[in-house]
Parts: C-alpha cells; structure tokens; sequence
C-alpha cells in the first residue's frame, strides 16, 4: 500500500508527465479549488464529581488552519488528479492541569504543544463514474463515521474506492493503513475504542492494527427510501456489519422521515483483543414545516460488550453526542431534539437547537442498571452578508449526569471564518 509520501511523488511525476493541454484550463485545473477555514476554539469541560486529586477540569483554546485543496482530473480515459489537506493548529491558551481538550496534543512534560501541523496528499484516478484515491482520506460512512468535531479533523492513509456508475447506487470500498489523530501531527497504528463507562470511548486492549477494511454501499429507491449496508473490518480485532433504512415523505406542508439502523460487532481473525459480541439498534422519526424541526430516538444497546467503533471517530448509533455516546451494553436511550431556523422571522443564518437524552439498564462490572442523561444547547450564526459574510459563531453548552461514569459540564465556543481562495 503506497504511503501519503510515495503518493505524492507518484502523483507529481504523472503530472509532470503530461502534455500542457491535459492540465490546461478544461483539463486538471477545471473545477480546481482552494479553501481556506480558520478556527478559534474554546473548550471547557468540568467533572463536577471527580476524586480527590484527579483532574477536574479540562479548559484550552486554541487557533487551527485548514487548508484543503482540491484539483480537477486530466483529460482522457482515466482522469489524474491530485488533492492535498494543509493543517495547523496553534496554542492561545492552555496550562498543564488544564489539558487534554482533544485540541492540542500533549507533551512529555504534561504542557500542551505551542502548535502542530501536518500536510496530506492525495492521488486520484478517475474512469467514468469510478474514482480511486490513494493518501490522505476522510472516509464519512456508518462504519466509519468522520468526526471533525475538534480543531483539526482525523485523518487515515490507503486507499479508497468510489463509484456511481449504477444509477441510484453508490458503492464504497477501502483498506487503510494508518491514522492522523485529531491533536497529533505523525501518524500511528489504528485501534479500537470501547465504551467502559468511565469515558466516551477507552482503548480496548490489545486492539492496535495496521489494516481496517470496509466494503459496502447506499441504494436510492426513487428520490424518498434509501437502502444500506456496510462492513468494516480491523484485521484480527473485530468485524462490523450496518444495515440501514431512510425515509422521507412530505404530508401537507410537513416532511416526516424515519432512519432506522442496526449494527452487529464481533471478534476477527485470531481474536487478539478477546471475545468479542455486541448489537445496537436504533430508530429516529422527524417531522419538519417552515423553519421547526422535532426528532424522537430510540436506542438499544445489547450482546456481551459495550459498542465499538475504531479511533478517533464517532460513530453512527442514533444517540450518540460528543460528550455521551449512550453505547454501554445493555443500556437503553430516548432522545427528543428540537431544532429552529430563524430565517422565517427575517434572520437568515442564525439557528438554534436543544436536545435531552435520557438512559437507563447499563451493565458494567459492579453496576447492574446505569442510568445517564445528557442535555445539549446549540446556538449558531452565520453571517448572510456584509463585511463579516465569512464568519461564523458557534455556542454549545452541555450537562450530563449518570450513576455509573463521569459527570460532565461543557462549554464550547467556536469561530470560523470560511473562504474559496481558487
């Protein structure tokens, strides 16, 4: 499997390969773009019941750039193409009993780093429909859900495989090789994350690979049902298979919809990390008209071990939220969520949201029947237009509460400014 450094070389020499006219203006510049996203990001999180001498609180802020570029393809039979993702991230303000945010990485001495960066390539082929990428990769499906919900996103080197060529069916395979955390600049092994109850997802011992596989697909039936199924594989740790339905229909000026899902986890291979046996079922109904939406979940959590997923993402259970995934064994969750857009009262560009989950019947090693609750507020606002046009404000403030793992306060304070530059 080629690395990011070998796709780079091995993209510039085909390209400098080319006669002028296959990078000309119809050629591998058409549709070329450059955009710019600069973040300023505060984050705060208190455990109001943290023990005697353990950290109670994690607070930083900090300034990241990203920079994503994106080309067109030759002419010819098989496109060429080349994208590249440029990120760095910068220190305003940290201490080292205020750390591990999840926005800077942390040092040997216990100080976050003053900044951090790191420039991925990305070699692409195109026939048809069909395009091949080989580098840097952001893949965004439920066995492998992209979770850019820090300063800089995660990132993954290998290769991935896309095609369309099927009217109504999109189909998706990949092998990668290694993996970009969010507050790091080299690359490492990939592992497996488990929920254990004290944490959103601790590392399952003995999960560390260098292979994870997916394979799998979407099916469009009309423009209102969609279809899923999707595998992922973290070679000799664990195999996961998804099975997904959306639907959505317009009644009177309503749209109800309805997105059911079931994932079903066990042990790979030689088994490295142990036995291994979990299913998570979910079910979310919607109902939106001018500007108010209104979702209702449901989950359930079952099988002999907690959810698992592969680090650093989320993952695409139905009430799952960065602070609480509600992904114990065992454990059964209701969400409600309410979501307003105030464009129809004459402010374009400013929504706001709440949402409350509420669990109960974990199972863990001394804890028969866990309970938890989690209460969101997001308040967002983009400007429409005038000299601020490019920016935008984002507010979160977070509560949860459970009887088996760590209380947690959150706030989260996020400006963006969010250009094309090409």
């Amino acid at each position: 499997m080629p690395t990011p450094r070998s796709a780079l070389a091995a993209a510039c020499a085909a390209l400098l390969a080319l006669p002028a006219q296959a990078v000309a203006e119809d050629g591998l510049l058409a549709g070329a773009r450059l955009d710019l996203q600069a973040r300023t990001y505060y984050f705060s999180r208190e455990f109001p019941d943290a023990p005697a001498g353990a950290p109670s609180r994690a607070e930083e802020t900090a300034q990241g750039l990203i920079l994503d570029f994106r080309s067109g393809y030759t002419r010819g039979p098989i496109g060429v193409g080349l994208d590249a993702l440029g990120l760095l991230g910068v220190k305003l303000d940290s201490a080292p009993q205020r750390t591990r945010t999840g926005l800077l990485p942390v040092e040997a001495d216990g100080r976050a780093a003053d900044r951090y960066g790191r420039l991925g390539p990305t070699l692409k082929l195109r026939a048809s429909q069909t395009e091949l990428k080989i580098g840097e990769l952001r893949p965004n499906i439920p066995v492998l859900v992209h979770s850019d919900i820090r300063l800089l996103p995660p990132t993954y080197q290998g290769a991935a495989l896309v095609s369309t060529d099927i009217p109504g069916l999109q189909l998706g395979a990949g092998q990668l090789r290694s993996a970009r955390s969010r507050d790091a600049s080299g690359t490492r092994d990939m592992f497996a994350l488990v929920s254990n109850g004290a944490s959103p997802g601790a590392r399952l011992p003995g999960s560390d690979s260098d292979r994870f596989h997916y394979l799998g697909g979407d099916y469009a039936f009309g423009q209102r049902t969609t279809a899923s199924y999707w595998l992922g594989r973290l070679d000799d740790i664990y195999l996961q298979q998804f099975a997904g339905l959306k639907h959505t229909r317009p009644v009177g000026e309503w749209t109800l919809g309805a997105n059911l899902g079931h994932f079903d986890t066990r042990e790979s291979g030689t088994a490295r990390a142990g036995r291994l046996r979990n299913r998570a079922s979910y079910g979310q109904l919607t109902a939106a008209r001018n500007g108010h939406s209104l979702l209702l979940g449901l989950q359930k959590i079952s099988g002999e071990t907690s959810f698992i997923r592969l680090d650093p993402n989320i993952s695409a259970l139905g009430n799952e939220v960065p602070t609480y995934e509600f992904g114990t064994t065992g454990e059964r969750s209701w969400q409600v969520r309410y979501d307003f857009d105030f464009a129809g009262l004459g402010l374009p560009g400013l929504t706001a949201g709440v949402r409350y989950i509420d669990s109960s019947g974990a199972r863990l090693p001394g804890v028969a029947d866990g309970e938890a609750w989690e209460r969101d507020f997001d308040l967002a606002y983009a400007f429409p237009d005038g000299p601020l046009k490019h920016f935008g404000l984002r507010l979160r403030n977070v509560v949860a509460r459970s009887n088996f793992r760590t209380d947690i306060d959150e706030n989260r304070v996020i400006v963006t400014y969010t250009r094309p530059l090409l």
